[in-house]
């Protein structure tokens, strides 16, 4: 065989081997059985299996919600961690890409001085030893033959750590949006049951004077004025908490928003309203959910990261070959780094094997072999974990709005025994008391009304957060608070 061709065939065999890649590769895991069924606890009366849009919270139709929202997905604190997070990510990637072309390094210096060196140097040069400047310089380059894959399984693992990033992200993404809705419904719903509480305070004050009126005029006890006054202590008592738990709520906001309490969107307490959605909630089904938890999608990603690392110790049982040059030299003045007789150069080819004792090695191989393993498991127990959390939101919503159903029930018969007792005292056959009796049984049913109402809203919060929308939405401007 020529020199020639033993020179192709050795370049044939490195293109071979440089196709090469030990380790397993990648394959999505099947879900657990029954993952992509529809969900058992749709309620065709409530929900549709049409797939949820990823704005969700405009079902609310809010123009203030609206705003929160698109301010709190530019300005939240942790969602700009996350970002962080990120992007230190795609850097990481970029640097394990890198490893796929020639490193190359330039180190250039310049001493002056009296040394062993530049005495030889000077006297070669038939001068006689001085103190001089001696410039000297070099250039390194190397290239690893990735003839097993090593680089290559790195860029993958990078890969899919990027995409790891990304799912986490999203994930903060969407508890932003849930959390910011979830805060604002709050402040709408205690707005309410703040008005109905005083509702109640002004029935109990009313009650009392007609006590104290009969007290007065010798038909009453003074048990009966006291029992009076205890209710509308108990009434005037239910304020305060509830104001507390609002602006609670406005400084949650506020968090969210990536503002300080000073700074809160006051402009939201306005909202006197249970939020409401006019349409069924569409809720799609278990394929859909999978495909749309950024969870599930994280745990995707950590397995594929795994199985590459697979790949990069199994590749350390074999010899890493690579090619290295050098070229360089040193002189009396910058001119001779390019002329002088003396440059240094080389060029040729590096082995680095563990070997024969690869004890550590096949540790290693074992170690990303056991944490592939458990990234499995974690992938399992995320889609379990996204159709439970799906399926208990669903059930608790359907069961609020059981509850509610039967509170307006008790709503709609304390209104009509109001309107009967109104009538009666027209007609002279109650007194006052009776109605104001009357009037305080719609006011805690009115109370038992409107905290249900929140309690629903809630529960909506809950079921749209478990299923994963809200990470898609492009990222708006944000908007002005008003302040």
């Amino acid at each position: 065989m020529t020199p020639r061709s033993r020179l192709a065939a050795a370049i044939a065999l490195a293109a071979v081997l440089g196709g090469c890649m030990v380790g397993p590769n990648y394959r999505p895991p099947a879900p657990p059985p029954g993952s992509n069924s529809p969900l058992v606890s749709l309620n065709p009366a409530t929900e549709a299996p049409a797939e949820p849009p990823d704005d969700w919270w405009r079902l609310y139709d809010d123009p203030e919600l609206n705003k929160l929202v698109q301010n709190a997905l530019v300005a939240n604190t942790d969602l700009k961690v996350a970002e962080a997070n990120l992007s230190a990510a795609r850097a990481s990637l970029e640097s394990a890409r890198n490893g796929l072309y020639p490193q190359t390094d330039v180190n250039l210096g310049a001493i002056r001085g009296r040394d062993p060196t530049t005495i030889e140097i000077q006297e070669i040069a038939g001068q006689k030893p001085s103190t001089i400047w001696l410039y000297d310089d070099i250039f390194d380059v190397s290239y690893e033959l990735d003839l097993f894959g090593r680089v290559r399984r790195s860029v993958q693992a990078s890969r899919a750590d990027a995409q790891a990033a990304m799912a986490a992200r999203d994930s903060v993404r969407i508890t932003v949006v849930a959390e910011t809705t979830r805060a604002y419904a709050e402040l709408c719903d205690l707005g309410v049951q703040i008005a109905v509480a005083r509702r109640s305070l002004d029935v109990a004050n009313r009650e009392t004077e007609i006590f104290n009126r009969r007290l007065q005029a010798g038909g009453g006890t003074e048990f009966d004025l006291v029992r009076a006054q205890e209710v509308e202590a108990q009434a005037k008592a239910a304020i305060p908490p509830l104001e507390g738990q609002r602006r609670a709520s406005l400084f949650q906001l506020a968090a969210l928003l990536g503002v300080t309490p000073a700074q809160a969107p006051t402009e939201a307490q306005a909202c006197v309203t249970s939020p409401r959605i006019a349409v069924l909630l569409p809720v799609g089904d278990g394929a859909s959910l999978l495909r749309r938890r950024p969870d599930v999608r994280l745990a995707d990603r950590r397995l594929a990261a795994a199985t590459a690392r697979i790949g990069v110790a199994t590749a350390d049982l074999y010899p890493r070959v690579s090619f290295k040059g050098f070229y360089g030299g040193a002189g009396l003045s910058l001119s001779d780094l390019v002329r002088n007789p003396g440059l240094v150069w080389g060029v040729g080819p590096t082995i680095s094997w563990s070997f024969p004792n690869q004890a550590g090695v096949r540790a290693r191989i074992h170690i990303a072999s056991s944490e592939a393993d458990a990234a499995l498991a974690s992938f399992d127990s995320a889609v379990l974990q996204a159709l439970k959390e799906t399926e208990q939101s669903l059930t608790t919503y359907d069961s609020e709005l059981n509850h509610r159903r039967e509170l307006g029930e008790a709503q709609d018969k304390a209104q009509q025994a109001l309107t009967m007792a109104e009538g009666q005292l027209s007609a002279g056959a109650a007194s006052p008391l009776d109605l104001l009796t009357s009037e305080q049984t719609l006011v805690n049913a009115d109370a038992a009304v409107a905290a249900s109402d929140a309690i629903l809203v809630q529960d909506q919060i809950s079921v749209f957060k478990a299923l994963g929308g809200g990470w898609a939405s492009p990222v708006a401007r944000p908007q002005a608070s008003g302040k």
